[in-house]
């Protein structure tokens, strides 16, 4: 089966934003001599640490605010908890840095506590998610996203080579408001039903990363293998493959983040098939030079992308070591 070509299409910013290029929030020595005189405490509040993503984003952050030589004041874990997140932002009102750096863990839930941390005069950066209302300018600086929707494309371009004609794949999406996970599930789906009309698209969510496998059984427990499934990161990709492993006929995954774990599944090339890899230390480096940039009294554009990148088996080594932002070597295949 010949592979079909993915139009060159980027998502837009939730309110409509043209993307625009990392480049555009790149700091000059004038900008990082400026900020050292001032000495910016910048904190960092994060859905999870435990993922490689957010250890890259983390190292991201930290590289350039040692250029511009600002203080990494906090890094907070908040577990993917809307209620956590909402008494971190809290105690950074009463802490104030001068700016925040923040993946929001949902759309309404914590937009309130947001706009709180804006109103206070701190100034936010965020990173892929943007709470219901809140605005650019107003109240918060710039959002730095991976691109969202063109990831999706990637793995469903990476994923239709494996199909059969007539096959079906299972879409595993996240059941939360999150603009970052629902732009990879509309551009997964908008692909496959234009490139391979010929697909049957069943749709199943997971409440929280751990328990993707359990979305998966269930799903099992109520007819046939699909040929293919298309889980929407990393982590609940990777929660779900021993689900999987006990398939037969084996079926083919691909999914969103390029961490050890999908590393080594990708290696050992039984079930997940592609990645489309977004550039986590990349999209820290630039929330961070927007944070400074602010701080010293430049313009930010609101909606800044990091172009994903396609993974499959042949070009993992290399892209693994792009992505995490070092020359770390990729982990080896378990003998």
């Amino acid at each position: 089966m010949e592979e079909a070509v993915v139009p060159a299409e980027t998502g837009l910013g939730p309110h409509g934003e043209r993307p625009a290029g990392s480049e555009l929030a790149r700091l000059t020595p004038e900008v990082c001599a400026e900020a050292a005189m001032c000495g910016f405490r910048i904190a960092v509040l994060l859905h999870t640490q435990a993922s490689d993503w957010s250890q890259r984003q983390i190292a991201g952050i930290g590289t350039r605010l040692a250029q511009a030589e600002a203080h990494l004041a906090d890094i907070i874990d908040c577990d993917y908890r809307p209620d956590l997140q909402v008494a971190a932002v809290e105690r950074l009102i009463t802490a104030r840095p001068d700016a925040v750096i923040a993946i929001p863990v949902g759309g309404t839930a914590v937009a309130d506590a947001f706009r709180r941390l804006s109103a206070a005069g701190i100034r936010l950066v965020l990173l892929d998610n943007v709470p219901s209302g809140l605005l650019p300018d107003r109240d918060y600086v710039s959002a730095i996203s991976a691109d969202n929707f063109r990831l999706g494309q990637i793995a469903a371009q990476l994923l239709a080579p494996h199909m059969p004609r007539e096959g079906r794949v299972c879409v595993a999406a996240y059941n939360v408001d999150y603009f970052a996970t629902a732009q990879r599930d509309i551009a997964f789906c908008k692909w496959m039903r234009r490139e391979r009309p010929d697909i049957h698209l069943d749709h199943i969510k997971f409440e929280a990363p751990g328990r993707a496998g359990e979305a998966v059984s269930a799903y099992l427990e109520c007819g046939t293998v699909p040929d293919g499934f298309f889980i929407v990161w990393d982590e609940p990709a990777v929660a779900a493959l021993p689900v999987l492993a006990t398939c037969r006929p084996t079926p083919s995954m691909t999914t969103v983040d390029l961490g050890s774990a999908a590393a080594r599944a990708l290696i050992e090339g039984r079930l997940l098939r592609g990645v489309a890899a977004q550039r986590p230390f990349e999209q820290g480096l630039t929330a961070a030079s927007a944070a400074i940039l602010s701080l010293t009294g430049r313009s930010v554009p609101p909606w800044i992308v990091i172009p994903g990148l396609a993974v499959t088996k042949e070009n993992v080594a290399a892209v693994y070591r792009d992505v995490g932002g070092t020359p770390s070597a990729p982990p080896r295949l378990r003998e």
